[in-house]
């Protein structure tokens, strides 16, 4: 008979999954001792080229699965996909610059000192099937049509602990959506990075394809990760909504709204950080172009969402709002960890809360975004990255050294597909996540 088999896994820079196996009777022993790691893994591209490392082929780190962050999800044909999430330490237990799922917890750490509030996320993907393209969006026959294998994959994912709030037909070609309830934001980090790989695992087991890509196709919408954030006291009481507060916000909130807001433009380096995010994060393409706060608008880079019930003890508990500039190329821990420094500064610094905007940004001329504080999101991966090197705030929220090995990464990513026409790159992509 097979022996079981488990894989101790991280969300990298290039947020894919990596890891090493080994026999999944194994596995409470490799919790306490760890399972090797070498430090250039961190420069591995999506394209699986090696960007610039300081390591070289020096040095030796530990990938430390732990126990509470396993997921088996069963699959319709063939071995079960078994995977434990961790963190990398030094060999003598000391934080790794580099580790990912270090840098969620520092930063809720943070957030909590400056607020006294924890933050419950939860992440709405949007992902491609080419094998059920052709009908129309929101459709019958395109739900229908794809239905075995959501089922498949609602089965799956449901094995593995996770319980997807809805499961649907969206909009552009062969696009569906799954969106996880919230959960405490490490968790629904890890969640977030389980569900793609159990749903890319399923269209693997049935002789299909899932993409998670941020834009197949220049002509259609694109493929977002919507992350949604409340806050909460010790005591689990909401502390999102205050109906005398701007925009129904409390104060915390709308401060942590303002942080956000604020460093948007830098950030999306880490939110959205590949070549055809930028083709995605375009006005009029459903996503966001700008940095602003919005109440239920779907082109604002932070978007206050709509509640299911009026009643105020319930509103304030629905109570959240929603970053779009968001997608897949991204790891959840570091795209996560991003937005709660971001809603931290903001809370630390006091900052007020936005003016909502209203209407289309993209008729206003720049003057004109100018004068209301509003300034556009970045056009292109390049700009992305040059922001963020010219944001020392948001390097001293990383060790050390860290945003300057992003930077060689996501650079050294962007010229592997420098040359290629804009097709090309998207199916590269496409292939890739």
């Amino acid at each position: 008979m097979p022996l079981p088999i488990h894989m101790a896994g991280l969300s990298d820079l290039a947020g894919q999954l990596r890891g090493k196996g080994f026999a999944a009777a194994d596995l409470e022993a490799r919790c306490r001792s760890g399972v090797g790691w070498t430090p250039t893994n961190a420069q591995i591209t999506c394209f699986d080229g090696i960007a610039p490392s300081p390591y070289g082929s020096t040095g030796d780190m530990l990938l430390r699965p732990d126990p509470k962050r396993s997921f088996t999800a069963p699959m319709p044909a063939g071995p079960d996909l078994r995977l434990t999430l961790g963190h990398v330490t030094a060999r003598d237990g000391s934080p790794w610059m580099a580790c990912l799922s270090q840098h969620l917890s520092a930063a809720l750490a943070r957030f909590e000192a400056a607020s006294g509030l924890s933050v419950m996320a939860s992440f709405e993907h949007e992902f491609i099937l080419p094998d059920h393209a052709g009908d129309s969006g929101f459709s019958l026959a395109g739900f229908h049509r794809a239905q075995g294998a959501l089922e498949d994959m609602l089965w799956a994912l449901h094995g593995a602990g996770l319980r997807p709030d809805s499961l649907l037909r969206e909009y552009g070609p062969g696009q569906f959506e799954v969106t996880l309830p919230p959960q405490p934001a490490l968790r629904a980090a890890d969640e977030a990075i389980a569900l793609r790989e159990i749903i890319r695992a399923v269209a693997r087991a049935r002789g299909e394809t899932a993409s998670f890509t941020p834009c197949p196709d220049p002509e259609t919408v694109g493929n977002g990760v919507h992350i949604h954030l409340s806050f909460w006291d010790a005591e689990g009481h909401p502390a999102t909504f205050d109906p005398e507060g701007p925009c129904e916000l409390s104060r915390i909130a709308g401060q942590a709204a303002a942080g956000i807001v604020a460093h948007m433009p830098a950030i999306c380096a880490l939110t959205a950080p590949s070549v055809p995010s930028y083709t995605r994060l375009q006005p009029h393409r459903w996503s966001a172009s700008f940095a602003n706060l919005a109440v239920q608008d779907r082109e604002a880079g932070l978007r206050i969402c709509p509640t299911s019930s009026d009643a105020p003890d319930k509103r304030a508990r629905q109570f959240n709002y929603e970053y779009r500039a968001a997608d897949a190329a991204a790891s959840p821990w570091l795209a996560l960890s991003a937005l709660v420094h971001a809603a931290a500064a903001g809370v630390e610094a006091g900052l007020p809360c936005p003016e909502p905007t209203e209407g289309d940004l993209s008729e206003m001329s720049p003057e004109a975004l100018a004068e209301l504080g509003i300034r556009p999101l970045p056009r292109s991966l390049p700009e992305a990255l040059d922001l963020l090197e010219t944001a020392p705030e948001v390097a001293g929220w990383y060790p050390e050294g860290f945003i300057a090995l992003y930077l060689d990464h996501k650079r050294f990513e962007a010229g592997e597909v420098a040359d290629l026409p804009e097709a090309e790159i998207l199916k590269r992509y496409a292939a890739a996540y």
